[in-house]
Protein backbone atom coordinates (compact mmCIF):
# COMPACT_ATOMS: atom_id res chain seq x y z
CA UNK A 1 0.00 0.00 0.00
CA UNK A 2 1.04 3.77 -0.06
CA UNK A 3 3.08 5.34 2.35
CA UNK A 4 1.35 7.68 4.48
CA UNK A 5 2.44 10.89 2.69
CA UNK A 6 1.10 9.34 -0.28
CA UNK A 7 -2.27 8.78 0.93
CA UNK A 8 -5.89 11.02 -0.21
CA UNK A 9 -7.52 12.64 2.50
CA UNK A 10 -10.41 10.73 3.54
CA UNK A 11 -13.24 12.98 1.76
CA UNK A 12 -10.95 12.03 -1.72
CA UNK A 13 -11.18 8.44 -1.03
CA UNK A 14 -14.24 8.34 -0.62
CA UNK A 15 -15.29 10.16 -3.83
CA UNK A 16 -12.93 8.11 -5.44
CA UNK A 17 -14.69 4.34 -4.23
CA UNK A 18 -17.94 6.09 -4.70
CA UNK A 19 -17.16 6.72 -8.88
CA UNK A 20 -16.07 2.65 -8.87
CA UNK A 21 -18.61 1.43 -7.31
CA UNK A 22 -22.16 1.68 -5.87
CA UNK A 23 -21.98 1.69 -2.33
CA UNK A 24 -24.29 1.80 0.84
CA UNK A 25 -23.88 2.36 4.50
CA UNK A 26 -24.89 0.35 6.84
CA UNK A 27 -25.27 1.36 10.54
CA UNK A 28 -23.99 -1.58 12.90
CA UNK A 29 -24.00 -1.33 16.59
CA UNK A 30 -20.30 -2.06 17.83
CA UNK A 31 -20.28 -1.89 21.84
CA UNK A 32 -22.71 -0.12 21.89
CA UNK A 33 -21.22 2.70 18.85
CA UNK A 34 -23.30 3.12 16.04
CA UNK A 35 -20.22 2.78 13.24
CA UNK A 36 -21.82 3.99 9.67
CA UNK A 37 -19.87 1.51 7.71
CA UNK A 38 -19.23 2.28 3.48
CA UNK A 39 -19.13 -0.64 1.33
CA UNK A 40 -20.30 -2.06 -1.63
CA UNK A 41 -23.68 -2.32 -1.84
CA UNK A 42 -24.04 -5.77 -3.62
CA UNK A 43 -20.96 -8.47 -3.56
CA UNK A 44 -22.42 -9.70 -6.95
CA UNK A 45 -21.33 -6.69 -8.61
CA UNK A 46 -18.04 -7.69 -8.09
CA UNK A 47 -17.74 -11.01 -9.77
CA UNK A 48 -15.12 -11.22 -12.40
CA UNK A 49 -15.37 -14.59 -14.12
CA UNK A 50 -11.70 -14.63 -15.01
CA UNK A 51 -10.33 -13.94 -11.30
CA UNK A 52 -12.75 -16.96 -11.21
CA UNK A 53 -11.33 -19.24 -13.34
CA UNK A 54 -8.11 -18.21 -12.46
CA UNK A 55 -7.79 -19.27 -8.75
CA UNK A 56 -11.62 -19.54 -7.61
CA UNK A 57 -11.66 -15.59 -6.03
CA UNK A 58 -14.83 -14.47 -5.11
CA UNK A 59 -15.98 -11.20 -3.59
CA UNK A 60 -16.90 -11.96 -0.03
CA UNK A 61 -15.09 -8.86 1.22
CA UNK A 62 -18.20 -7.00 0.02
CA UNK A 63 -20.29 -8.45 2.51
CA UNK A 64 -20.92 -7.38 6.11
CA UNK A 65 -20.85 -11.25 7.32
CA UNK A 66 -22.64 -11.58 10.95
CA UNK A 67 -19.48 -13.18 12.24
CA UNK A 68 -17.48 -9.66 11.63
CA UNK A 69 -20.42 -8.26 13.71
CA UNK A 70 -20.29 -10.86 16.32
CA UNK A 71 -16.43 -10.27 15.82
CA UNK A 72 -16.39 -6.48 16.00
CA UNK A 73 -18.29 -6.46 19.00
CA UNK A 74 -16.17 -8.53 21.31
CA UNK A 75 -13.21 -7.09 20.11
CA UNK A 76 -15.01 -3.30 21.09
CA UNK A 77 -15.02 -4.43 24.69
CA UNK A 78 -10.93 -5.12 24.98
CA UNK A 79 -8.69 -2.60 25.92
CA UNK A 80 -6.27 -2.39 23.05
CA UNK A 81 -4.16 0.34 24.22
CA UNK A 82 -0.10 -0.50 23.79
CA UNK A 83 -1.37 -3.23 21.60
CA UNK A 84 -0.90 -4.61 18.51
CA UNK A 85 -3.41 -6.72 16.21
CA UNK A 86 -3.74 -7.96 13.01
CA UNK A 87 -6.67 -8.95 10.78
CA UNK A 88 -6.48 -11.61 8.68
CA UNK A 89 -8.98 -10.90 6.01
CA UNK A 90 -10.64 -7.37 7.02
CA UNK A 91 -13.43 -7.36 4.31
CA UNK A 92 -14.67 -3.40 4.43
CA UNK A 93 -12.99 -2.58 7.99
CA UNK A 94 -15.93 -3.47 10.59
CA UNK A 95 -13.59 -5.38 12.24
CA UNK A 96 -10.48 -3.32 11.89
CA UNK A 97 -12.86 -0.14 12.93
CA UNK A 98 -13.78 -1.71 16.12
CA UNK A 99 -10.26 -2.51 17.03
CA UNK A 100 -8.82 1.21 16.33
CA UNK A 101 -11.91 2.55 18.57
CA UNK A 102 -10.72 0.01 21.51
CA UNK A 103 -7.09 1.23 21.10
CA UNK A 104 -5.19 -1.38 18.85
CA UNK A 105 -2.55 -0.33 16.64
CA UNK A 106 -4.31 -2.07 14.06
CA UNK A 107 -2.67 -4.30 10.38
CA UNK A 108 -5.38 -5.25 8.50
CA UNK A 109 -4.97 -7.70 5.56
CA UNK A 110 -7.14 -8.82 2.37
CA UNK A 111 -6.44 -10.63 -0.70
CA UNK A 112 -8.42 -7.63 -2.77
CA UNK A 113 -6.83 -4.15 -2.65
CA UNK A 114 -9.78 -2.68 -2.92
CA UNK A 115 -11.21 -4.03 0.57
CA UNK A 116 -8.02 -2.34 1.83
CA UNK A 117 -9.40 0.72 0.68
CA UNK A 118 -12.84 0.53 1.92
CA UNK A 119 -11.22 -0.47 5.24
CA UNK A 120 -8.58 2.42 5.32
CA UNK A 121 -11.59 4.89 4.27
CA UNK A 122 -14.30 2.82 7.36
CA UNK A 123 -10.98 3.71 9.78
CA UNK A 124 -10.55 6.70 8.96
CA UNK A 125 -14.14 8.12 9.13
CA UNK A 126 -14.69 6.96 12.37
CA UNK A 127 -11.41 7.27 14.35
CA UNK A 128 -9.03 9.63 12.67
CA UNK A 129 -6.72 7.13 12.26
CA UNK A 130 -4.75 5.96 9.43
CA UNK A 131 -4.93 2.43 8.93
CA UNK A 132 -2.11 -0.16 8.15
CA UNK A 133 -2.70 -2.19 5.56
CA UNK A 134 -1.33 -5.33 3.47
CA UNK A 135 -2.53 -7.62 1.32
CA UNK A 136 -1.94 -10.60 1.60
CA UNK A 137 -2.52 -14.06 -0.03
CA UNK A 138 -2.21 -17.23 3.01
CA UNK A 139 -1.01 -19.30 0.44
CA UNK A 140 2.34 -17.07 -0.39
CA UNK A 141 2.44 -15.66 3.38
CA UNK A 142 4.73 -12.41 3.41
CA UNK A 143 7.66 -13.21 5.92
CA UNK A 144 7.92 -10.07 7.21
CA UNK A 145 4.28 -9.58 8.66
CA UNK A 146 5.77 -9.39 12.32
CA UNK A 147 4.53 -10.45 15.75
CA UNK A 148 1.11 -9.25 17.16
CA UNK A 149 -0.67 -9.28 20.73
CA UNK A 150 -4.19 -10.36 18.84
CA UNK A 151 -4.55 -11.89 15.89
CA UNK A 152 -8.49 -12.37 14.41
CA UNK A 153 -10.00 -13.50 11.58
CA UNK A 154 -14.24 -13.71 11.06
CA UNK A 155 -15.65 -16.19 8.55
CA UNK A 156 -12.09 -17.05 6.86
CA UNK A 157 -12.94 -20.92 7.12
CA UNK A 158 -15.26 -21.79 4.61
CA UNK A 159 -12.88 -23.51 2.16
CA UNK A 160 -11.44 -26.79 3.21
CA UNK A 161 -8.01 -25.49 2.28
CA UNK A 162 -8.42 -22.52 4.85
CA UNK A 163 -8.18 -24.19 8.40
CA UNK A 164 -4.48 -25.12 7.81
CA UNK A 165 -4.00 -22.00 6.14
CA UNK A 166 -5.38 -19.86 8.97
CA UNK A 167 -3.90 -21.94 11.54
CA UNK A 168 -0.57 -21.56 9.74
CA UNK A 169 -1.13 -17.55 9.24
CA UNK A 170 -1.75 -17.66 13.19
CA UNK A 171 1.15 -19.35 14.17
CA UNK A 172 3.57 -17.17 12.46
CA UNK A 173 2.44 -13.98 13.45
CA UNK A 174 0.73 -14.20 17.22
CA UNK A 175 3.44 -13.17 19.94
CA UNK A 176 4.19 -14.94 22.68
CA UNK A 177 1.75 -14.64 24.92
CA UNK A 178 -1.12 -13.88 22.56
CA UNK A 179 -4.51 -14.47 21.74
CA UNK A 180 -5.79 -15.25 18.59
CA UNK A 181 -9.24 -15.37 18.02
CA UNK A 182 -11.96 -16.73 15.37
CA UNK A 183 -15.28 -15.86 14.91
CA UNK A 184 -16.98 -18.77 12.80
CA UNK A 185 -20.25 -19.89 11.78
CA UNK A 186 -19.77 -23.59 11.59
CA UNK A 187 -18.25 -23.26 8.14
CA UNK A 188 -16.43 -26.68 6.44
CA UNK A 189 -12.97 -26.43 7.49
CA UNK A 190 -13.36 -25.49 11.23
CA UNK A 191 -12.53 -28.59 12.51
CA UNK A 192 -9.60 -28.84 10.61
CA UNK A 193 -8.45 -25.65 11.75
CA UNK A 194 -8.81 -26.64 15.57
CA UNK A 195 -6.89 -29.81 14.61
CA UNK A 196 -3.95 -28.11 12.55
CA UNK A 197 -3.53 -25.45 15.33
CA UNK A 198 -3.41 -27.61 18.41
CA UNK A 199 -0.60 -29.56 15.93
CA UNK A 200 0.85 -26.48 16.19
CA UNK A 201 0.65 -25.86 20.16
CA UNK A 202 -2.14 -23.46 19.59
CA UNK A 203 -5.26 -24.87 21.97
CA UNK A 204 -8.37 -23.48 22.69
CA UNK A 205 -8.43 -21.12 25.63
CA UNK A 206 -12.12 -20.55 25.51
CA UNK A 207 -14.97 -21.07 22.89
CA UNK A 208 -18.35 -19.39 23.15
CA UNK A 209 -21.06 -19.65 20.98
CA UNK A 210 -23.26 -16.64 20.39
CA UNK A 211 -26.75 -16.46 18.46
CA UNK A 212 -26.72 -13.77 15.43
CA UNK A 213 -30.35 -12.77 14.73
CA UNK A 214 -31.82 -10.35 11.80
CA UNK A 215 -34.20 -10.20 9.78
CA UNK A 216 -34.59 -13.94 8.17
CA UNK A 217 -30.86 -14.73 8.90
CA UNK A 218 -30.31 -16.68 12.14
CA UNK A 219 -26.47 -17.88 13.06
CA UNK A 220 -24.91 -19.28 15.94
CA UNK A 221 -21.23 -17.94 16.09
CA UNK A 222 -18.15 -19.63 17.45
CA UNK A 223 -15.57 -17.47 18.72
CA UNK A 224 -12.57 -19.76 19.44
CA UNK A 225 -10.31 -18.12 21.73
CA UNK A 226 -6.41 -19.62 20.90
CA UNK A 227 -3.38 -19.55 22.70
CA UNK A 228 0.45 -21.34 22.99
Amino acid sequence: MTGEHERPDVEALRATLERRFRTVESTIDVGGRAVALTHPASAEDLIDEAEFERDERMPYWAEIWPSARVLAAHVARLNGVGRSLLELGCGAGLVATAATLAGFRVCATDYYEDALLFAELNVRTHTGRTLETRLVDWRRLPTNLGRYDYVIGSDVLYERSYGALVARAIDVTLAQGGEAVIADPGRVSADEFIRDAAKRGLHIAGHGRLPFVEGQIRQQISLYRLRR
